[in-house]
Parts: C-alpha cells; sequence; structure tokens
C-alpha cells in the first residue's frame, strides 16, 4: 500500500468516526453518549477513536479546525502592506464567501449549535479557545510590535479582534438555529463584517501594519 493510499484511508475512517459521532451527538446529547458507542456505531475499536481523536470534545471541536493559533496565523500570513485586523476581516469575509464548515456554514448546523450549547464541557471549550486564541494573537502582536513587557496595547487590539471573532461565530449560530438559509447568514454576516470596519478608527485598522 502506497504512502498516499495509507493516508487516504486514515482520512476516511477519521470522517467517518466523526460523522457518527456528529450524528449520534445531535440525537442524544454529548454527555450521554460514550466512546464505546461512537467506535460499535463507526465500526472501530475504542482504541481507534482515541488514536484519532485524544479527547471525547475533540469529536465536536477538532484541533485543526478550533486552534488556539487560529487568529495568530491569520495575521502572521498577511501580505506586507497589511494591517493585523484587516487581515482578520478579509479572512472572514473570505470564508464566508466559501460557505467554509468550520463556520458552521453548512447544512444542519443548527442542531449541531444546538447540541454544543446543552454540553458544559464544550460550552467551556470553546471559551477556553476564545481565551487562547486571543493570548496567541496579543503574543504574536507584542514580538511583531517591539511592545514593551507590560504594554497593553497588543492586548486590546487582540481582545478588540477575539471579541468581534466570537461574535461571529454566534451570529451564526441564532441565524441557523432560527431556520435561517446559509446564503441569508452569509450576507448577515458580511453586513456585521463591514458595519464593524466602519466603526473602527485609524490606530486600530493600521495597527501591525506589515513592512516587509
Amino acid at each position: 500500500m502506497t504512502e498516499g493510499l495509507r493516508e487516504r484511508k486514515k482520512q476516511q475512517t477519521r470522517h467517518r468516526i466523526r460523522d457518527v459521532a456528529t450524528t449520534l451527538f445531535v440525537e442524544r446529547g454529548f454527555d450521554h453518549v460514550t466512546i464505546a458507542e461512537v467506535a460499535a456505531a463507526a465500526e472501530v475499536s475504542v482504541n481507534t477513536v482515541y488514536n484519532y481523536f485524544p479527547a471525547k470534545e475533540d469529536l465536536v471541536l477538532p484541533p485543526e479546525e478550533a486552534s488556539p493559533q487560529r487568529l495568530a496565523d491569520i495575521v502572521r500570513r498577511r501580505p506586507a502592506g497589511q494591517a493585523a485586523v484587516p487581515a482578520v476581516l478579509e479572512h472572514l469575509r473570505q470564508e464566508v464567501r466559501r460557505r467554509e464548515r468550520t463556520l458552521g456554514l453548512s447544512d444542519g448546523f443548527g442542531r449541531v449549535f444546538d447540541m454544543m450549547r446543552a454540553a458544559p464541557t464544550l460550552t467551556a471549550r470553546l471559551g477556553d479557545l476564545g481565551r487562547q486564541m486571543t493570548d496567541e494573537l496579543a503574543a504574536l502582536l507584542a514580538e511583531e510590535s517591539g511592545a514593551a513587557p507590560g504594554d497593553p496595547l497588543p492586548r486590546m487590539v487582540a481582545w478588540h479582534i477575539g471579541v468581534f471573532h466570537a461574535l461571529v461565530y454566534a451570529e451564526i449560530g441564532e441565524r441557523t438555529t432560527a431556520g435561517q438559509s446559509a446564503d441569508t447568514i452569509a450576507a448577515a454576516v458580511l453586513d456585521l463584517i463591514d458595519v464593524y470596519e466602519d466603526l473602527l478608527g485609524d490606530r486600530l485598522l493600521t495597527y501591525a501594519t506589515r513592512k516587509d
């Protein structure tokens, strides 16, 4: 078996486990489904589930989609001449226009969103993830700007970005739960991004502009 085929089979197994788990969680609630039940439904061993998803929460919030580095990575990859806040806003616009699954712009996300809100461990993890994203972004901004230790500016800029990022996800979740179509939600979120950008002053919109 070639390495490429082996990797594809691993990805297929991973996707199958996650899809089966999501279906069970939505039907019965996150806290009422065991890893053993997920394994049985996916026709794999319990050890196989844990090999792909070390924690039960990873089945809903896999690290590659829910990374603490998400905001920092977006800013880190911005081109020369672009500042931190516009980089995040443009990235969000592109994700919305592509109807990215990671944003929840997919069929059936309303039920998944309701399931997540009903599970204390998942809501706690989402809260922790948001704080970690902001902290990682603040550290990057402090490093890039050469801010002195204790300078609050990088943290304040990161906080602005982090709060709006969370608002986008909340807006999508609430509108999906209300039964709105992906196109309607996308249009509303794009408007939200525009309004937010219009409210910002030059200092935020030009902070941490990449020079090279």
